[in-house]
């Protein structure tokens, strides 16, 4: 798992940080304009006629919902939802098995390998062809067609950790937004709290026990929505990593294959069995008849 710092949430998420910071300056304004400018007594007693009206003093309604969380924060959520849920679906799209390692074309390619039919040339003429993550990677190995294996090896691990760092791309976001949500419903509880204790305070109804309840439950809508959006992204993050995970292992299985078939020791095994064959067959051929 990467690390997911402040100082990388803020390059990466700079509108999002923007509004985070602008809810906390906005927030405690709005609370303090509300509980000096108007009657304390007259909004107790409508919002006690309001719940009392609509049966519950929890939100309900995604616009009773925003209200009680406040726009920035509201903004902030929807961005963090609209991100994860575009970076796990594009991931899942893309991290395919079919289009990673696909099947079709490492059976064959290696298939011909073994039988001795394709040369260098053409084994980097099909590995550009095909372009898919795993041909990029047999690419990097059969450049170094006849070299020692440790070198063929070398350059297919560095063909290969090129691959993961693109397989792995965006992936942080989603780690991000599994980390981060789950604080910032934390901050908008505590100043959501703090709002309510306030207004506790200013109008001096330290026995209405109803405004104390909706103030904490408006208070938790907050993380509330912040684990709503939080689990769902860190589960999506875990299945993807174990995909990756998955694919990196057979990508390193099928390399080490190749490194097999294209080193210079292979090579060289391979021409020595077949002078070695053609050296039996030729007293047979050549042999005189009685």
């Amino acid at each position: 798992m990467y690390p997911f710092t402040f100082r990388c949430f803020i390059g990466r998420f700079p509108l999002l940080t923007f509004l985070l910071l602008l809810s906390c300056a906005v927030l405690p304004r709005s609370v303090h304009g509300q509980t000096t400018g108007s009657s304390p007594v007259a909004e107790t007693e409508a919002d006690l006629a309001t719940s009392s009206i609509s049966g519950s003093a929890i939100p309900s309604s995604p616009q009773e919902i925003v209200h009680a969380i406040g726009l920035p924060f509201a903004i902030v959520f929807a961005l963090a939802s609209i991100a994860a849920m575009w970076c796990g679906i594009e991931r899942t799209v893309l991290l395919r098995h079919r289009r990673v390692i696909p099947r079709a074309f490492v059976d064959r390619f290696l298939q011909l390998l073994r039988s001795g039919r394709m040369d260098k040339p053409n084994a980097i003429a099909v590995c550009q062809q095909d372009g898919s993550p795993m041909a990029d990677v047999f690419l990097h190995g059969v450049r170094k067609w006849g070299k020692p294996s440790v070198e063929i090896e070398q350059a297919v691990i560095d063909g290969g950790e090129r691959q993961i760092s693109q397989l792995k791309t965006r992936l942080r976001v989603l780690n991000g937004v599994a980390t981060l949500c789950p604080l910032i419903g934390l901050l908008g509880t505590v100043i959501g709290m703090i709002q309510a204790f306030n207004d506790i305070a200013e109008s001096n109804a330290m026995g209405q026990a109803e405004q104390l309840a909706r103030g904490i439950a408006m208070a938790l809508l907050t993380t509330a929505a912040g684990l709503f959006i939080a689990i769902p992204a860190l589960t999506v993050y875990m299945y993807l990593a174990g995909r990756i995970d998955a694919l990196v292992m057979e990508m390193d299985r099928l390399g080490q294959e190749l490194v097999h078939l294209i080193s210079g020791e292979a090579l060289r095994e391979r021409e020595g069995e077949v002078s070695a064959a053609a050296g039996t067959e030729a007293p047979k051929k050549t042999a005189p008849k009685k």
